[in-house]
Order: structure tokens, then C-alpha cells, then sequence
């Protein structure tokens, strides 16, 4: 395999994920490409998709609530069965739409390392039991293969009482931000506060990473307050401004600057060129364990 693969950076000795968002390893893939999923599969990769409920409590992997934004169907996803979406393709690349039937099949066979975050963008009210029995089916023996998020709590403390073994991913980051701009830099840090005690008990936590660099800048470490509370961190979504040039003295610097706070995981649609520029700055990359 490849160095140059995409999976992880390192910092003194210190290793830290990089994740493929929504399935691209690079900015000029298509969203969700079934292609990049299956290599991310077979290599071990941290990867991250979306997921809508159908009608029939199944899910497809698309970002928004309607079809004819990403794919060249029409109507609301969850107003759609399984035999409604078989034939369609993502408008972009033009690749098979992605169910969770197809995310069931390869998972069976998914390297050990492997981490795939379904992102969930149906609340609990939309997805209900039959989703959730479905999401209990697909993910089968995987369960360490898996992280749930989502932006509804209520989902993700369901999932804590459905499939306690499945990992949990919270992200606040919104919230976050919004305190700070209305009640200043304290309503911020006492925002962190509450969402890393919350009711989900999870166990990564999803923040900005422009948030993380200026909470640092003002005497705010969310990333240690994140560990202290015993979560890992993802710092989303760091691309370079120009891919084609790689990336500037600055890029490297905003990269550093995330590995040194402690990040556990870097969310990117660049990440074989980030590890590509991490290497070519002077720092060493090891082999996958």
C-alpha cells in the first residue's frame, strides 16, 4: 500500500486519522462514490457518508431531504421505498445511489481499521423504530466498524439505548458558534460544557475547526476539555484553498496547529494530498499498524 494512502497524519510519534468526507479522497471525486468506499473498505480508511430514512425504514445515502438535488430522481427520500431508488444515480459522476442494503454487504467484508461515521440526517421522529430495527440489521456484527452522529440528541441517546456497543458522535458546533456571536466568548465555553456533558454518553466529539483555532487563540482549549471529558476530537472540514497547488506555508501551519492541540481526527476531501504535504514539510508519515 501506498504511503500516500490518505489515512493518517503524525506528530511526534502521535497519530492522528484523517477522514474521508463524504467518501472522496479528493475534492475532484464525486460525493458518495461507491468506488472510493470500497477501496476506503479494503485499506482500513476513517470515512464518513450521510444518511436519509426511507419510507420503508431503510436509508440512502444522500446529504439532502429532496432527490433531485444530488440525484437524477425526484421527490422527498422519505417518501421513497427501496424499488423506488434501485435505478438511480448521483447527478454528479453519475455512480449507482448508495442504500444501506449496499452498505450492509460491504461492511462484511470491511479491513478491521476501518471507521465509517454515518452522519444522520433524519431526526428520530422521521426515522422511528423501523429505522432504527434497520439500522440494528445493516450494521449486524460491524458495530465496531460504526459511529453514529447527528445534530438530534434525542437520536443519538435512542442509539445509546438501542445499540449500546455502536460508537457515538456529537457535534455542537453550531450551537457553539451561536453562543459566542449573541452572549460573548464565556457563553461559548459554557456551551462545550453542556454539550460534553450531555444525556448521549458519546464518545467522539465534532467541533469546527475554525472554532477549536479561535477558542484557542482566546484561552480556550476544547480540545483538552474535550479528552478530559473522555471524548475524541474531529477537527471538520480543513481543505486547501488551491488542491492543485498544494498546500501553502499557512495550510501546513493550520494542520500543526490541530495535531499540536491534540486532534484525534482531521475530516478532509484532500487526504492523500494532506498526508502528501505533511510528508513533503519534513514529518514522517509511518506505515498503517
Amino acid at each position: 500500500m501506498s504511503h500516500n494512502s490518505g489515512l493518517h497524519l503524525e506528530l511526534n510519534g502521535r497519530k492522528t486519522r484523517l477522514k474521508w468526507h463524504q467518501l472522496r479522497k479528493r475534492l475532484a471525486d464525486p460525493v458518495f462514490s461507491l468506488a472510493v468506499m470500497a477501496e476506503g473498505f479494503a485499506v482500513g480508511a476513517s470515512m464518513e457518508l450521510d444518511l436519509r430514512v426511507r419510507a420503508d425504514g431503510g436509508f440512502a445515502v444522500v446529504h439532502d431531504d429532496t432527490l433531485e438535488s444530488e440525484t437524477d430522481g425526484r421527490g422527498l427520500v422519505s417518501a421513497s421505498r427501496r424499488e423506488d431508488l434501485e435505478g438511480l444515480r448521483y447527478a454528479v459522476g453519475g455512480e449507482p445511489l448508495i442504500l444501506s442494503e449496499d452498505l450492509a454487504r460491504l461492511l462484511s467484508g470491511a479491513h478491521p481499521d476501518t471507521l465509517v461515521q454515518f452522519d444522520m440526517k433524519s431526526d428520530l421522529g422521521v426515522i422511528g423504530s423501523a429505522g432504527l430495527a434497520h439500522l440494528v440489521q445493516i450494521i449486524g456484527a460491524n458495530a465496531g466498524n460504526i459511529i453514529v452522529s447527528a445534530t438530534d440528541l434525542a437520536l443519538i441517546a435512542a442509539m445509546r439505548e438501542t445499540m449500546p456497543e455502536v460508537a457515538r458522535g456529537i457535534d455542537p458546533s453550531e450551537d457553539i458558534w451561536e453562543a459566542w456571536e449573541k452572549d460573548g466568548f464565556s457563553a461559548a465555553s459554557d456551551a462545550l460544557d453542556a454539550a460534553l456533558a450531555g444525556p448521549t454518553a458519546a464518545g467522539t466529539i465534532y467541533l469546527h475547526y475554525p472554532l477549536v483555532l479561535k477558542a484557542a487563540d482566546n484561552g480556550l482549549d476544547m480540545i483538552a476539555a474535550s479528552h478530559e471529558a473522555g471524548l475524541l476530537v474531529d477537527a471538520w472540514t480543513f481543505n486547501p484553498a488551491r488542491p492543485d497547488e498544494g498546500l501553502t506555508e499557512a495550510e501546513i501551519e493550520t494542520v500543526r496547529r490541530l495535531l499540536e492541540l491534540g486532534a484525534d481526527q482531521i475530516t478532509t476531501d484532500e487526504a492523500p494530498l494532506l498526508e502528501a504535504a505533511w510528508r513533503a514539510a519534513g514529518h514522517t508519515v509511518s506505515a498503517p499498524d
